[in-house]
């Protein structure tokens, strides 16, 4: 169980997002919806301990803010938005990185049969194993989106923080995320909070919603009783149900083929 009351944090002194009040149980996911600079990825940074905070965040009844900086790693994984920036190992190479934490402690910090194998297993789950000699600094968007999502899987967290996990990715791999991460979720110990701007797929995985406004919870509860609130209309400052049931009808002028997705195991 990952709890915030009353947590405010920001920067150089002045509070992006104030009094923020949450709990994400084992077994569900969270999206936190909102327009551009209301506090999305300030209040993931927030929960993953990188940015200092006001208020109490628990993990389990402990505080964040007496655990080590290892330990709360140890706990919640964080997959952030694609940076130009990266070092050009293997796709293998790169999901070893993940087990960093676990090979900490080691004499020699080289990966064990076990670290390997929980890897291997990580590519598979996310269709990269015939990726995984290439150098990352060849995949596009949506492959390394997926290696970094990999890596972020093989920390072996309990709860993991997505910053926008499906930019990059085409529709059919954005489908195939979001069903990955509602299985993954619902495995025993996990919690899934992501950062999300398409309401589609909020819709799609989230059990949760927490709706930011100028850095304050606008809304906060079942994905359905926020998305189908007048509140939204009013954060967005457009009519979004509206918006949204306008392309359904679109769409229902084609005769569309049904999606079939991949079985990830």
């Amino acid at each position: 169980m990952l709890t915030l009351k009353n947590v405010s944090a920001g920067y150089n002194g002045y509070d992006v997002i104030s009094n923020i009040n949450l709990n994400a149980s084992e077994g569900e996911t969270l999206c936190i919806l909102g327009p551009n600079g209301c506090g999305k990825t300030t209040l993931i940074k927030t929960i993953a301990g990188i940015i200092p905070h006001k208020g109490t965040i628990k993990i389990d009844e402990t505080c964040i803010s007496s655990m080590k900086r290892t330990d709360v790693a140890k706990k919640i994984a964080v997959m952030s938005q694609l940076s130009n920036i990266y070092f050009s190992y293997t796709v293998y190479e790169t999901v070893l990185l993940g087990r960093y934490l676990h090979m900490k402690n080691r004499a020699f910090k080289e990966p064990t049969a076990k670290d390997r194998e929980y890897a291997d297993k990580c590519l598979k789950a996310l269709d990269l194993l015939s990726y995984k000699n290439k150098q990352i600094n060849t995949l596009s968007g949506g492959q390394l989106q997926r290696v970094y999502l990999a890596r972020t899987l093989a920390q072996e967290p309990n709860i993991i923080l997505l910053d926008e996990p499906t930019n990059h990715l085409d529709l059919k791999n954005q489908a195939e995320l979001i069903e990955f991460l509602k299985s993954w979720s619902k495995e025993e110990g996990h919690t899934v909070i992501g950062v999300l701007h398409d309401l589609n797929l909020a819709m799609k995985l989230a059990d949760k919603v927490l709706l930011l406004d100028k850095g304050n919870i606008a809304a906060y509860g079942k994905t359905e009783d926020v998305i189908s609130s007048n509140i939204i209309n009013k954060v967005y400052d457009m009519d979004v149900k509206s918006y949204m049931t306008d392309s359904l009808k679109y769409w229902s002028s084609f005769e569309v083929e049904p999606v079939k997705l991949r079985k990830i195991k």
